[in-house]
């Protein structure tokens, strides 16, 4: 077999070309109907466009109340980031502040029980979960609540 012997393969069939005359049978309007805004050229419509109809979107009344512009955002910390303290140190949210541990204290500090505590500290925030205050005090801590 050479170059000079291949031939087209059968299986391939010739592209539509449209608005190409009347013997191509898609003359004219070129498949795309008569009038209207999708006959145009470059016309394109958004998914969500109703045809100048007011969206669904402004016609849903709009309903209900969202606390989330007023709800309490803590700035959480893990006991696993309380091991880089020494044994019997005092952590207060203004250590961890100058530390970099909490970069913006928020509404306040909450103590979270991810991670094991490896060292005896006094911790003071604002808030703890149930777990987190076991495991300071199983350490001989304290947890103490501003």
């Amino acid at each position: 077999m050479k170059l000079n012997n291949l031939e087209k393969s059968p299986e391939t069939k010739a592209r539509k070309r449209v608005g190409r005359g009347p013997g191509s049978g898609m003359g004219k309007t070129a498949t795309r109907g008569e009038n209207g805004q999708k006959s145009r050229s470059g016309a394109s419509i958004s998914a969500w466009f109703e045809g100048g109809q007011t969206p669904l979107y402004r016609r849903v009344p709009k309903r209900g109340f969202n606390n989330k512009r007023f709800a309490t955002v803590y700035a959480t910390i893990n006991l696993t980031d309380l091991n880089r303290f020494n044994d019997g140190d005092t952590v207060t949210p203004e250590v961890l502040f100058e530390t970099g541990i909490v970069k913006k204290q928020l509404a306040g500090i909450k103590v979270l029980a991810n991670g094991t505590l490896e060292k005896k500290v006094n911790v003071k925030a604002h808030r703890f979960s149930s777990k987190a205050v076991t495991k300071i005090e199983e350490k001989g801590g304290t947890a103490e609540v501003i």
